[in-house]
C-alpha cells in the first residue's frame, strides 16, 4: 500500500506542464489584427488630391508643356534656348539676388526674434501674441500688402509726407519703392514672420540637459551657443533659409502691384510674355520661363527636404 501512495499532484504534473507550455506559446503568438480597408483613408484624401491635381499639377504641366510648342502646335526648342538670352538671364539673376537678400535678412531677424521668445513663458501674453501675429502676417501679401506700403512710404505716403515736413526726403535718389529695391522691405514684412513660425520649433527642441551639461563642465553661455546649439540648429536654419528663398522667388502678386512698369523679375517677365509675345520675339515663351522657375524651385525644395530629414534626427 505504501508503494501506491504518491505525492499530491504528481499524477497530473505532465498535464499541468502541457497546459503551461501551451499557455506560454499562446502568449508569445502575436495577436493578428484584421487588415483595415484602405477605402476610408483614400476617401478622406480625395478632396486634397483633387485640389492638388486641378490647381497645381495640371496648371504646372500645361504651363511647362507649352514652352516646347509653337502657337501652331509644332514642337520646338527655341523657347528653351531663349532662357539663356541676356534679357531672361538678367531677370533670373534679379529674382535670385532679391530672394537671397530678403531670405538672409528675414532669417537673421527672425532667428533673433525666436531667441528673444525663448526667454518668455510659453503661455505668456507677449509670446502668444507674437506667435499668433507671425502666423497671420506670414500669409499677408499680394495687392493688399503693396497698397499698404504705397500708402505708408509711397511718393505721397503718410510717412513720406511726414518725413518731408521735418526735412527728410527718402526719395532724394529716385523713386526706389516702385523698383526692385522697393521689394526688400515689402518682402521682409512676410519673410520675418515666416521665419519665426518655422524656426521657433527647432529652437524649442534644444534640450535643457545640453545646457546643464555644458554648465557642469565649466562651459560658458557663448560656448554653448557656438559649440552645441549652433551645430544642432544649422540644418534647420539652412532649410528655413531655402524656404524663405523659395517663398520670395515665387511671389508675384505683391511685385505685380508694386512694380507697374518693366519686368525685372521672373514672375513679371512671365506676365509680359503672356500679354505680348513680341516683347521676347518668341512664341509661348511664358511656358519656357515657367519651366525655368519649376527647375529652380525643384532644386531648392529638394535641398530643403534633405535638410529637414537631418533636422528631424535631433527632434526625436
Amino acid at each position: 500500500m505504501a508503494g501506491l501512495v504518491t505525492r499530491p499532484g504528481v499524477r497530473d504534473l505532465p498535464e499541468r506542464q502541457g497546459r503551461a507550455v501551451a499557455s506560454r506559446g499562446t502568449a508569445r503568438m502575436p495577436h493578428r489584427r484584421r487588415p483595415r480597408g484602405l477605402a476610408l483613408p483614400l476617401l478622406g484624401l480625395t478632396p486634397f488630391a483633387a485640389y492638388v491635381v486641378l490647381f497645381l499639377a495640371i496648371p504646372t504641366a500645361l504651363a511647362v508643356a507649352t514652352g516646347f510648342f509653337t502657337k501652331g502646335g509644332a514642337p520646338t526648342l527655341d523657347n528653351v534656348v531663349g532662357l539663356f538670352t541676356p534679357t531672361v538671364l538678367g531677370t533670373f539673376v534679379s529674382s535670385a539676388w532679391i530672394s537671397a537678400l530678403t531670405a538672409v535678412l528675414g532669417a537673421v531677424i527672425g532667428a533673433l526674434v525666436c531667441y528673444a521668445l525663448l526667454g518668455l513663458p510659453e503661455e505668456g501674453v507677449i509670446r502668444r501674441t507674437v506667435e499668433a501675429g507671425s502666423s497671420v502676417l506670414a500669409q499677408f501679401g499680394g495687392i493688399m500688402l503693396a497698397f499698404a506700403f504705397i500708402a505708408t512710404i509711397g511718393v505721397q505716403g503718410v510717412l513720406t509726407v511726414w518725413l518731408k515736413g521735418i526735412g527728410v526726403d527718402i526719395f532724394a535718389d529716385g523713386v526706389w519703392i516702385y523698383q526692385v529695391p522697393g521689394l526688400i522691405p515689402v518682402y521682409l514684412y512676410f519673410q520675418v514672420p515666416l521665419m519665426v513660425i518655422t524656426f521657433l520649433p527647432a529652437m524649442e527642441g534644444l534640450k535643457v540637459q545640453w545646457a546643464e551639461a555644458n554648465a557642469t563642465l565649466g562651459g560658458t553661455r557663448l560656448g554653448y551657443w557656438t559649440r552645441i546649439a549652433a551645430p544642432v540648429l544649422a540644418p534647420s536654419f539652412a532649410g528655413t533659409l531655402l524656404l524663405l528663398f523659395a517663398n520670395a522667388f515665387s511671389s508675384y502678386a505683391t511685385a505685380a502691384a508694386l512694380i507697374s512698369q518693366g519686368a525685372q523679375i521672373v514672375p513679371l517677365q512671365i506676365r509680359s510674355a503672356l500679354r505680348s509675345e513680341t516683347v521676347l520675339g518668341r512664341e509661348n515663351m511664358a511656358g519656357a520661363l515657367a519651366l525655368g522657375m519649376v527647375v529652380v524651385m525643384v532644386v531648392v525644395m529638394s535641398l530643403y527636404s534633405v535638410l529637414q530629414r537631418r533636422t528631424s534626427r535631433w527632434q526625436r
